[in-house]
């Protein structure tokens, strides 16, 4: 438990009780995330990676309709040299100008560095798209980058069994996590790694009918309706500095 036992909105809703999320984490369900009022103002699905199938894709797809992506921790992504998108971008500015020109520095809610990685497809998969190839790839990715295995085994069964470009996402977490950026990346990142499961999430976005997000209202409603947790940015941070001050874990 985290000592957080925020309200629910009912005796039967898991709308504001971190608790309740952390435990249906575990459980390999869906827990759905929202940033801040002054942020995205977006929810996003989420599961943990390591739990992902086709059917949680599908799911993904039907119900929420955004981008789907997966996590990797910062210091993970640096062990294995898996790299920000845009630094690769910046990085060969001098061969491709337009790569610089385009420079993602006025992102309008964030002021720091975009999460995006790079994309990947499992070399098993056939066109990478289906959910049976999505699943395939993000369960293995997930296998490979946690092995129990010095950093050049990994690395070397990165390049074996995966090849990029491809149709899975990756999303890097910035250092020490929620102490510099408070994405969805990080947000459901550390949710991961609070709930005990190997820290990578996999996200999407909850998109409306309207060509915008679903509104937060909406998404509780749904949240109810569908027996799924739902909590904030803001309870996960406070979550997560109990967390870090109780455990000292480095991110």
């Amino acid at each position: 438990m985290t000592a957080f036992h925020t309200h629910t909105m009912n005796q039967y809703s898991k709308v504001n009780d971190i608790d309740a999320a952390l435990r249906d984490i575990r459980a390999g369900k869906i827990v759905l995330v929202y940033d801040f009022d002054e942020r995205e103002r977006e929810t996003d699905m989420t599961i943990a990676s390591e739990f992902v199938t086709p059917a949680v894709l599908r799911k993904m797809r039907t119900d929420a309709g955004g981008l789907i992506c997966t996590t990797t921790p910062s210091k993970t992504a640096k062990e294995l040299g898996l790299p920000f998108l845009s630094d690769v971008f910046w990085n060969n500015r001098n061969e491709y100008p337009l790569l610089g020109l385009m420079a993602p520095n006025d992102i309008p809610y964030d002021h720091t560095k975009s999460s995006f990685g790079i994309t990947i497809n499992h070399r098993r998969t056939y066109t990478g798209i289906t959910d049976n190839d999505r699943a395939l790839t993000i369960k293995e990715y997930v296998n490979t980058i946690f092995k129990d295995a010095p950093a050049e085994d990994r690395i070397r069964d990165l390049g074996e069994h995966f090849r990029a470009p491809g149709h899975v996402h990756l999303l890097n977490t910035t250092s020490k996590l929620l102490k510099t950026r408070h994405g969805h990346t990080e947000l459901c990142t550390a949710l991961m790694y609070m709930a005990g499961v190997k820290p990578s999430a996999t996200i999407c976005e909850i998109m409306g009918d309207n060509g915008s997000s679903r509104p937060k209202e909406w998404v509780i409603d749904y949240a109810k309706k569908n027996d799924l947790s739902f909590v904030t940015g803001q309870q996960v941070i406070d979550a997560w500095e109990y967390f870090i001050n109780r455990t000292g874990m480095d991110v």
